[in-house]
């Protein structure tokens, strides 16, 4: 067992809270164990200077850790300095993520900011911006179609993530804070709701680790991803109920 009690291949306990702010065109707030992240989806009538002209739309994100998110206040991004390194890094895996799902022909010259917004930090933080952010970009769209600005829907898959590693010697799935400190080996895993995987960050912490631990991680990874979907749809369901 962990610390947490949870099996090696468990996930926390997740929720998906729908429609939580009124004025983005979709919105949610993600819970992962003690991990929350607001993400909103907002509709922008204009595209980026390198998709005008094309008839093509465009997904972006933004991610920051407020202030109070962790242990000790944390300085605000982008406040008399430029947006710290990780920030850029993770917000760019997370705009990867969801256009890996869209198809932009359909959007029309739009865009579509992902606002991923970390209101408490335990671990995980980027893969449940991932995951929330698709239930708030697929609101977003349900909106669009809704009211007859686009009539195809851009959205072919859905797009989860979820972190593996090996932690006391163990491979084990969906890493809290404390587990994710003293890892050995840190992963993330971005898949489509088919299964198909689309972006893999793996690295050794201390030293170098075989490469059969890989297959073991996609299997755990596959597992947390299937289960994840259904959370997702379900979340979806009971809006639309």
């Amino acid at each position: 067992m962990r610390l947490s009690n949870r099996k090696t291949d468990e996930l926390r306990s997740v929720t998906i809270d729908i429609d939580v702010n009124r004025y983005a065109e979709g919105s949610c707030l993600y819970t992962c164990g003690h991990t929350k992240v607001l993400c909103t989806a907002s509709l922008e009538d204009k595209v980026p200077f390198f998709r005008r002209r094309t008839g093509l739309g465009w997904i972006s994100a933004e991610y920051s850790l407020l202030p109070r998110a962790t242990h000790e206040r944390n300085r605000r991004d982008g406040r008399g300095t430029t947006v710290p390194g990780r920030t850029l890094e993770i917000q760019r895996l997370i705009g990867r993520s969801l256009r890996a799902g869209v198809n932009f022909s359909s959007m029309g010259e739009r865009q579509i900011i992902v606002d991923c917004d970390v209101i408490q930090a335990d671990g995980g933080t980027r893969c449940a911006s991932i995951t929330g952010g698709w239930v708030a970009l697929r609101l977003a769209v349900n909106n669009l179609l809704q009211k007859g600005f686009i009539h195809r829907d851009p959205l072919s898959q859905q797009v989860i993530a979820i972190s593996c590693g090996i932690h006391a010697g163990r491979h084990i799935l969906d890493l809290d804070y404390d587990e994710d400190s003293n890892a050995e080996v840190d992963g993330n895993f971005v898949f489509t709701s088919t299964g198909e995987l689309i972006e893999v960050q793996c690295t050794a912490e201390n030293k170098s680790f075989p490469t059969t631990s890989i297959m073991e991680f996609l299997d755990l990874a596959g597992k947390g991803a299937k289960e994840l979907v259904q959370i997702q749809n379900r979340a979806l369901e009971m809006g639309n109920a």
